[in-house]
């Protein structure tokens, strides 16, 4: 039997693996004061959370920040849907205040049973994405 100081619950087990995978990649992974991780990913502004919905499923959510302060503006609207309709993994939206819009994309997917192989290539995956999408976003 294990010791419960040095076991981790399974939400931050993953998380870490998740972490650990990232940092193959020469992405620079911090741990936040919240205990997210957070990373950049081709200017991409990152934040990594594991969380345990129910025993034996954990499921890693993935935000990233596509674009902040940008013009609210119909032609935002039309950029992100396109993106949308291409994207495999995640969705963007549109978070307006004022005349002023962050566009982000969400992902969330269950990491349990994932070696760290899957794990990274889902990952990798859905940081590609939310690279391409970003193009454009900015002026």
């Amino acid at each position: 039997m294990s010791d419960p100081d040095t076991t981790l619950a399974p939400d931050l087990e993953l998380q870490a693996r998740a972490g650990a995978s990232l940092a193959l990649y020469d992405i620079d992974v911090r741990v936040d004061n919240d205990g997210s991780l957070r990373f950049d990913y081709e200017g991409v502004l990152c934040s990594l959370t594991a969380v345990t919905l129910t025993p034996g499923l954990d499921v890693l959510t993935l935000t990233c920040v596509l674009a902040w302060d940008r013009p609210l503006k119909p032609q935002l609207h039309k950029r992100v849907a396109e993106r949308n309709s291409s994207l495999q993994f995640g969705s963007i939206v549109v978070i307006g205040r004022d005349k002023l819009a962050d566009v982000i994309l969400r992902y969330t997917f269950p990491g349990a049973g994932l070696d760290d192989q899957a794990l990274s290539t889902m990952l990798l995956l859905v940081l590609s994405g939310a690279a391409r999408a970003r193009q454009g976003l900015l002026p």
